[in-house]
């Protein structure tokens, strides 16, 4: 039996994309949920401007009331180097910067060019190696298998920014499939050239299922060594700067399979969909999606340790 790290990305990459801003008390309830389930990591909110995202004008308090939760390992996501240290003076213990591999969607997403954000990413390095070194960094590859702005994207493309980004000196380097063009033959030549070339600095995936294809792209990146994998409960999300990127991975959906598969998680599905119903009551008009909160969990399932929910 394996034990992989399920990263819950619904209060980052899941309310990004929301009109409707859920408040901040509702946001404490959501993660102590989840927290309560067996999520052993939560990417809570984005350190980004409140006039350009209001959903995250809260970010410095849900980090603060996250941080109080026994176990919880508490992460957030910035574009640069002020939010990066308004992160690192909050106490998180994980940030990741986005890192476009393409230009256009750099432009886009942080209105930088990689020479630009290299700059952004050394700075960040610079200031956590000298005031916050246990605070783990890194480096999440936006539209790592094809994008929306510039169309396909090389493996090779991907393998050099994320060589860029491990020359830099982050502590890991994930891949990110904002788009939804990932298939399962991509991912897991990518995943295993990634481990090849960056050894312990590779890091884990970050799957949408725009195109149906998460759960299947998990398994090939399974099957190349990846033990972290990013999901959103609900599947809400996306990335709001890539024309036609939407849908997470369900939280509830992907424990299901990696328990069925014999992989532990650590998370209680019956207790995980109570954190469904905290997410529906403080969001009633967003819809929520899954398979495994539709069906009911089959009969006679078991977790990866041989136990049966209660």
């Amino acid at each position: 039996m394996s034990s992989l790290l399920i990263s819950e990305v619904g209060p980052r990459d899941g309310l990004q994309s929301i009109h409707a801003v859920m408040p901040t008390a509702a946001k404490h309830r959501w993660i102590a949920a989840l927290a309560a389930a067996g999520v052993r990591e939560i990417e809570v909110g984005s350190f980004v401007p409140a006039k350009l995202l209001p959903q995250m004008a809260d970010v410095g308090e849900v980090v603060a009331q996250a941080l109080t939760l026994p176990g919880l390992r508490v992460a957030a996501l910035a574009p640069n180097f002020r939010g990066a240290q308004a992160a690192f003076e909050a106490g998180v213990h994980k940030l990741t910067m986005p890192v476009s591999v393409t230009e256009a969607h750099s432009l886009a997403n942080v209105r930088k060019t990689h020479a630009q954000m290299a700059d952004e990413v050394r700075n960040v390095v610079a200031l956590r190696n000298e005031r916050y070194p246990h605070i783990e960094l890194e480096a999440g590859l936006s539209v790592a298998f094809g994008c929306t702005i510039a169309g396909a994207v090389s493996d090779d493309e991907t393998l050099r920014v994320a060589a860029t980004m491990a020359s830099l000196g982050v502590d890991e380097v994930g891949l990110s499939d904002t788009s939804g063009y990932a298939q399962p033959v991509q991912v897991r030549r990518l995943f295993n050239r990634l481990h090849a070339e960056l050894g312990r600095q590779a890091g884990g995936a970050h799957f949408h299922n725009t195109r149906g294809q998460g759960l299947a792209n998990v398994v090939a990146a399974l099957e190349a060594g990846v033990t972290t994998f990013d999901a959103s409960q609900g599947g809400i999300g996306g990335c709001p700067y890539a024309p036609g990127a939407s849908g997470n991975i369900v939280t509830e959906d992907l424990v299901w399979m990696l328990e069925a598969m014999g992989h532990a998680t650590g998370i209680d599905i019956d207790r995980l969909l109570q954190a469904r119903a905290v997410l529906h009551e403080a969001l009633p008009d967003e819809p929520l999606y899954g398979h495994v909160p539709d069906a009911g969990l089959p009969k006679g399932f078991t977790y990866a340790d041989g136990k049966a929910p209660q």
